[in-house]
């Protein structure tokens, strides 16, 4: 491994930890070049400063632009991330559609939270059709056996 490479991930653990430990304004200077570079882990804790306005100004466009790229890479919590974006009409058009078909792709990965959102769902027609037996299927996927 080279020392650029050494560097880039020093920068990613001490950005997470900085994001973890609620410290946005060092965080985003750590994290921001990384989540330029495509680094998926970045992306995604920059989505959520940027979409919150910590440690740097609120904007939306920018995470949008995160969030929806480190999804597009195949991170799960991203992929929940955008899911939530779209089933709230956070930093993007409101779509149901977009909302669950990012919510499967989290679930697939097993995000237990994906899937329980997704029987919210289908339980409150919010995006979707209700459909009470797929709800229950939802619950029952995430381990909640008597849910309705």
């Amino acid at each position: 491994m080279s020392n650029e490479q050494d560097n880039m991930d020093m920068d990613l653990a001490s950005g997470i930890s900085a994001f973890e430990s609620k410290h946005f304004s060092q965080a985003a200077p750590l994290l921001r070049p990384l989540a330029e570079a495509g680094n998926p882990e970045a992306q995604y804790r920059m989505a959520i400063m940027a979409q919150n306005g910590l440690g740097m100004v609120e904007n939306e466009l920018l995470a949008f632009k995160y969030m929806k790229e480190a999804a597009e890479s195949g991170l799960g919590l991203a992929q929940h991330g955008l899911g939530f974006m779209y089933m709230e009409g956070e930093c993007v058009e409101q779509n149901g559609e977009k909302a669950i078909e990012w919510f499967m792709k989290a679930a697939d990965q097993g995000l237990q939270g994906a899937m329980t959102t997704i029987g919210i769902m289908y339980q409150q027609g919010k995006g979707v059709e209700p459909d009470a037996d797929k709800a229950r299927e939802w619950f029952k996927k995430a381990g909640f056996d008597d849910v309705m």
